[in-house]
């Protein structure tokens, strides 16, 4: 009677602590249609940042954050896949790879405003000047971990067999991970790349010591870019309604586009099991 009591309560403990979570998603979704949609318009993505008091749209940030984004991104992946790979398939129980990957899940959980200062030391103090590259490589960072710990246990999950065929025909150890390993877990480390993209698309505090801020249209990563976190974090803090409203339908906006990302990331491995 006492241990059925007991698992009864620990069940009601989970259903509200769940309840809760769900409640606070809720509420913050709610808020942000409530006061984003308002700002929904063609301008919005047609228009430049405009300047105090102004009307305008978001047009320059989100070009920026596509395209440090992008680049952030394309840095990133072929590091993030290859070093995954040696984890997996080379380094396996060394001490090597114990280390890379002590050293990963610290970068992991490293609090990004520390990776936005290493890079404003490595790359805007040595450079002179805030830019588009260094908002970048600072997401790159930010990316790099998961698509490294995503692709180790993607490659992990390969059968043996699998492997032990391709060496049977005598294909080298490279060819097989190549063409055997990655077509067998490429969706899984397709979502890792996904859930790295939505992680780093709101990502604020590097970008202020990187890539900084532009009223401007620029798609030179040359040069300080406009980017949707630094806006919205300006734009909320000011004391114009148009701005606060342009900060709203942003934030709105990150998070609508996060939300697909990490739709995608699920839908993926469902659609390839359909397929098979």
């Amino acid at each position: 009677m006492i241990r059925k009591f007991k698992n009864q309560l620990f069940k009601l403990a989970c259903l509200v602590s769940t309840g809760i979570g769900l409640g606070i998603l809720i509420l913050i979704l709610f808020t942000l249609f409530q006061k984003g949609l308002a700002g929904m318009n063609l301008a919005l993505f047609t228009e430049v940042t405009p300047g105090p008091g102004g009307e305008g749209g978001l047009l320059n940030a989100i070009v920026g954050s596509v395209i440090m984004t992008g680049i952030g991104i394309l840095i990133a992946t072929p590091i993030g896949i290859l070093a995954g790979t040696w984890l997996a398939e080379y380094g396996q129980n060394s001490k090597t790879a114990d280390s890379i990957r002590f050293l990963n899940g610290m970068l992991m959980s490293a609090p990004s405003i520390l990776i936005g200062l290493f890079v404003y030391e490595i790359v805007v103090v040595t450079t002179g000047h805030f830019s588009g590259w260094a908002g970048a490589i600072a997401l790159a960072i930010i990316a790099l971990p998961v698509i490294i710990s995503t692709t180790e246990e993607m490659l992990k999950l390969v059968p043996v067999q699998l492997r032990e065929a391709g060496a049977g025909l005598g294909t080298p150890k490279w060819r097989v991970t190549l063409q055997l390993s990655y077509r067998a877990v490429g969706t899984g480390i397709v979502t890792g790349i996904l859930l790295s993209i939505a992680r780093i698309s709101g990502e604020t505090a590097p970008l202020l010591f990187t890539a900084l801020n532009s009223s401007f249209m620029s798609v030179n990563p040359n040069e300080p870019m406009a980017n949707l976190p630094v806006t919205i974090y300006q734009y909320a803090m000011s004391p114009y309604e148009s701005w606060n409203q342009l900060a709203w339908s942003g934030a709105l906006l990150i998070t609508m586009a996060i939300l697909l990302l990490n739709v995608m990331s699920r839908a993926l491995p469902q659609l390839k099991k359909r397929r098979s």
